[in-house]
């Protein structure tokens, strides 16, 4: 039997609320999905191949979370309470894959991880742990964790669970009630769980997160999506202690002594770069993935899974660099992160476009291939299925691409995938830069502001042929630098896959 204490809420005027959202959102999201693929598609599909596995006639495998098991099984879970375990998920191609269910009536679990023989789910209400007892294939065995947190009932209430620290821990982030309010406790806020089953407050400020997972060093980050206090979608690092952005849920830190004194309340209609000087707690965004607007495509709307390139290489050239989804473009963009004044920062570059269904979750395989998870349910994708399990397996050939982009006191050190043509990478003409910041206000999203046009006054090519130094003039703070590169060009001629990148800075480096 299984063991699941939820505490249910019920709120009319919640439901209303998330009924007009749901509402708005499928006005958008249908408007988005009407747009024909990219050309872009066809080429990123020489480097990196999209291998679909078909799903069997009436499962619903509408995108949860993954976790490879240790016989080379793949657990998908579903928004709609099921696991599956799938055997072949990784042939190629995978055309004989086989689903058993091997748990069910669960709640939308949006997170698995594995330990001591036990598969671990985090769902809306609980952090759950089950076994096969029997050896049948299918759980028998569940126990209640932790169950240290609220909800009402709301559709919003998402709770995402990362994969166990290098503590044990699991870390947990709670959507806030209906995506604008907190009802109930903790809701707005990223949770650790003990190995004890103890609930550990340990950051504030979040709206409505799409995923968490960590970095190659295990620093944990999760990805909140555009609304009040957030300008745009990002990918936030999870400082113990921090508070990210959104005070709505401030009024927990009642209940969590841990975490000090409830920082003092941002600004509305400041600057996330200014309100960081004023507020100590107050953590910037590691990366804003630039929002559409005006029919340009930028990066993305609905900023999901995350996984670091673990793979040694066996993925092509981005080892250590984080992937993250995006649902309603049904993309995958890549993530380049330093730190600087003891905080993340970066950039981030489109990847790989055309999957079939709202990217959701992201998971290495031991084929090195990147499983992606996807589900269009609540919100529609450019993908135009309901849901979707497919793969991204790299070719072997190395696209041109920028590798890095590193922020210097006086402008920025790219790298690139494969030696560059020494004209072109010297060439003015070869660039364009420009920057803008977003208004960090209560009010929902918020447009490019502050613009900027700052100026490359010189270029210097890297001594290893797969460099450049670009010497700028008029950096800005807190702001978004779009770098464009359309006439750079690799030694044999290839423009670059991707000629563009969005670097977050939060602080510019010290001088050396």
């Amino acid at each position: 039997m299984i063991m699941i204490r939820i505490r249910i809420r019920i709120k009319i005027a919640t439901y209303a609320w998330t009924i007009i959202c749901a509402i708005a959102a499928f006005s958008v999201t249908t408007h988005v999905t009407s747009f024909a693929a990219s050309d872009i598609a066809a080429a990123e599909s020489r480097y990196y191949q999209i291998v679909t596995v078909p799903v069997p006639q009436g499962i619903l495998l509408e995108a949860g979370a993954l976790q490879v098991m240790p016989n080379g099984q793949l657990a998908a879970s579903t928004r709609i309470g099921d696991i599956y375990m799938i055997d072949g998920a990784f042939d190629n191609p995978p055309v004989n894959a086989k689903f058993r269910q091997f748990a069910s009536g669960l709640h939308e679990v949006l997170g698995l991880a594995l330990r001591d023989g036990w598969l671990y789910a985090t769902q809306r209400g609980e952090f759950t742990r089950m076994k096969d007892l029997d050896g049948d294939g299918r759980a028998d065995l569940f126990e209640t964790v932790c169950d240290g947190w609220g909800i009402t009932g709301d559709y919003h209430e998402y709770a995402f669970g990362s994969k166990f620290d290098k503590d044990g821990n699991i870390w947990v982030v709670l959507c806030l009630t209906g995506s604008f309010t907190s009802e109930i406790e903790f809701r707005g806020w990223c949770l650790r769980i003990t190995p004890e089953g103890k609930a550990i407050p340990t950051c504030s400020g979040l709206r409505s997160p799409g995923g968490i997972g960590a970095n190659s060093v295990g620093d944990m980050f999760y990805t909140d999506n555009q609304g009040p206090w957030n300008g745009a979608c990002a990918l936030k690092h999870l400082e113990p202690g921090g508070f990210v952005g959104n005070p709505s849920g401030n009024m927990w830190y009642k209940l969590a002594d841990v975490m000090g004194k409830r920082p003092r309340d941002p600004k509305s209609g400041s600057r996330m770069h200014i309100e960081a000087k004023q507020i100590p707690e107050l953590v910037p965004p590691a990366i804003l993935f630039p929002y559409p607007a005006a029919g340009q495509s930028k990066m993305g709307q609905s900023a999901s899974g995350i996984v670091y390139d673990s793979t040694a290489g066996k993925f092509g050239p981005f080892q250590n660099q984080l992937f993250v989804g995006d649902q309603t473009h049904s993309t995958v963009m890549r993530v380049y992160l330093e730190k600087v004044n003891g905080r993340y920062q970066g950039a981030c570059f489109p990847f790989r476009q055309g999957f079939a269904s709202g990217n959701l979750a992201l998971e290495f395989g031991p084929d090195a291939s990147l499983v992606v998870y996807g589900t269009d349910r609540g919100w529609g994708a450019r993908g135009g299925k309901p849901f979707a399990l497919q793969r991204l397996v790299w070719s072997g050939q190395t696209p041109f691409e920028i590798h890095e982009m590193r922020a210097k006191p006086d402008g920025f050190e790219l790298t690139f995938t494969q030696p560059v043509d020494p004209a072109t990478i010297a060439a003015p003409s070869s660039y364009r830069l420009e920057t803008y910041t977003y208004i960090y206000q209560s009010n929902y999203g918020s447009p490019e502001v502050d613009k900027t046009t700052p100026a490359i006054k010189n270029i210097v090519a890297g001594k290893d042929g797969r460099s450049a130094r670009l010497f700028i003039e008029g950096l800005q703070e807190g702001h978004v630098h779009e770098l464009h590169l359309p006439g750079v060009r690799s030694i044999s001629g290839e423009p670059l896959l991707h000629p563009a990148a969005y670097y977050t800075m939060n602080y510019m480096p010290p001088q050396p």
